[in-house]
């Protein structure tokens, strides 16, 4: 993975002692919180529901032992004893104190980690496929681009103060795992006709109160010209961009309103003036950079795993965990181990310091120090031989990580909703929690198969539930919590948005509407489908009908 040089640690260092200046001006009074604002964002500091929320960056989701020591030391240290990784494969922390913000930082940047740009008008952290590295369908490793990106972005003059937040995701592989299409920027890396690598660039993507799915506004860019075709992108969106109204600002309704084939003759108009320029890419330059990113010294194997298959043979729940939570590597004898972070009747996406610390001794001891976060808000460590599986598993269940779940119908994506959320208008963590509790036993999981639900708490969609197969949007009517239900959205490669069932239910409701949906499927499904194969054989109507004419 990659370390930070000298002008990394510099640059961190200074913003570590320009925030603590920052804090305790505003700690003294001298600054109030309006003022203090622009400055706490600047650094992933925001001021929740009942306390303030550090965010911090992890780079395109990967993340090593210390690192992950280090998260578990700040949860333990300054917070409540855990940490909520995030759909941006960041971690957050909802209960730090103000005067304490600046130590973690310090905390943070002796481990190569900080809080830049994990909010404001900004270039967000650059996410990618968890699996990058390891995964047996990769064209290429994309978390060196997302570096790139990276390095390019942060604290980038021009871009520093956009008409809204924006973000970029990379990914290698034909199989989208990073949901390149909901983005700002989505870069699909593929082969043009000759073999060479590069990109497809899709824009305009996003989901809150307006969304869309993104657009492709060029086929086939070459990878050394990656810079000055983003660069050309936000040029062009800090031009057009409305700043008038928040809700307008995004790229998506930029390109929305000036039309996908005149946004793409202005980005392209731009390029032509700039790609070649500084920006185009030294191939010298992306092989230094490509060097921290080599694969490590994988053993020669064979692809048979005799211990893993007879625990399989004799153990039920050993062998779903091996079939939901472990996924085919490139090298053989090696597979990837999802962590569920999804127990039963526990929130979404939150790990306590005991269990980050044994997933760092984990990597250090099965997966050469190698942690990913997921855009599900999984862990995931990407490469364990396969014949240590059932060592792995035991340590993960006495942890309480051994949930075997990972795409189905209880691995929830589920944002903090009103229980922490200044911006929400329902709570999503019990509704998670109770869908959680109602599917728990792992043979009706098993039996139903992929489902992917996601729950937000307002319009914002933190959850994705424009995107999920089963999405559930919380809603405030006349002062109490409802909830709408979509059906048919999808996140990956053939990325569409769910359609809205109907009238909403109540919080009561809620659980036995999914219970009821699930059912439906199960009667319609033909052969193996998934969910949302056969609700896009069948279309809304038998759910609609099951679902209403019952209640």
């Amino acid at each position: 993975m990659y370390r930070y040089d000298e002008y990394d640690h510099a640059l961190v260092k200074d913003r570590v002692a320009q925030f603590r200046r920052q804090v305790a001006r505003r700690l003294s009074g001298e600054l109030s919180e309006e003022q203090f604002r622009p400055l706490r964002l600047m650094n992933g500091l925001y001021l929740q529901l009942h306390a303030y929320m550090l965010r911090v960056a992890i780079p395109y989701g990967t993340l090593d032992s210390r690192q992950m020591r280090k998260l578990a030391y700040i949860a333990r240290r300054y917070d409540k004893g855990y940490g909520h990784f995030t759909t941006r494969q960041n971690i957050q922390y909802n209960w730090p104190r103000l005067e304490e913000t600046p130590d973690i930082l310090a905390e943070l940047a002796e481990v190569e980690m900080h809080a830049i740009q994990t909010s404001g008008n900004c270039i967000r952290n650059t996410t990618s496929d968890p699996f990058a590295g390891a995964a047996a369908d990769e064209i290429e490793d994309p978390r060196v681009w997302c570096e790139i990106v990276r390095q390019w972005s942060t604290l980038h003059p021009e871009f520093s103060f956009l008409p809204r937040k924006f973000k970029i995701a990379i990914t290698g592989s034909e199989h989208d795992r990073a949901a390149v299409k909901i983005h700002d920027i989505g870069l699909l890396m593929k082969r043009d006709a000759s073999g060479g690598v590069g990109f497809e660039v899709i824009v305009g993507g996003g989901l809150g109160r307006t969304p869309f799915i993104g657009r492709t506004i060029r086929d086939f860019l070459p990878k050394e010209d990656l810079l000055s075709y983003l660069e050309a992108i936000l040029r062009t969106y800090n031009l057009l961009g409305r700043r008038d109204n928040k809700y307008k600002a995004r790229i998506k309704v930029t390109l929305h309103e000036t039309g996908a084939e005149e946004f793409a003759r202005l980005v392209e108009a731009e390029w032509e003036a700039i790609r070649d320029s500084a920006l185009k890419l030294p191939k010298e330059e992306v092989d230094r950079i490509a060097a921290h990113f080599e694969p490590p010294a994988f053993r020669a194997l064979d692809s048979e795993s005799p211990t893993t298959d007879a625990r399989a043979a004799r153990d039920p729940g050993f062998a779903s965990w091996v079939r939901h939570n472990t996924v085919a590597h490139k090298a053989p004898g090696y597979a990837i181990v999802n962590i569920s972070l999804k127990p039963v009747g526990l929130p979404p996406g939150d790990a306590t310091a005991e269990q980050m610390d044994v997933v760092a001794d984990l990597a250090d001891e099965a997966s050469f120090g190698e942690i990913r976060v997921t855009h599900g808000q999984n862990l995931v460590l990407p490469h364990v031989e396969r014949e240590r599986l059932s060592e792995v598993y035991d340590r993960l269940l006495a942890a309480e990580l051994g949930t075997a779940n990972v795409g189905l119908l209880s691995d929830i994506i589920c944002c903090p909703g009103l229980d922490y959320c200044t911006l929400a208008n329902a709570r999503s963590i019990p509704i998670a929690t109770e869908i959680s509790k109602r599917f728990a036993d792992q043979r009706r999981l098993d039996e139903v198969g992929d489902l992917q639900i996601k729950v937000s708490g307002c319009i914002n969609a933190c959850g994705h539930h424009h995107v999920g197969h089963i999405g559930i949007l919380g809603v405030d009517r006349k002062g109490v919590e409802h909830y709408q239900i979509q059906l048919g959205g999808s996140a990956t490669e053939d990325a569409a948005l769910g359609k809205i069932l109907g009238r909403g239910f109540s919080a009561d409701e809620v659980v036995d509407v999914v219970e009821k949906l699930v059912s439906i499927y199960l009667d319609l499904r033909e052969g193996d489908e998934r969910f949302i194969d056969t609700w896009r054989r069948v279309g809304q109507g038998p759910f609609k009908e099951g679902v209403y004419d019952a209640a």
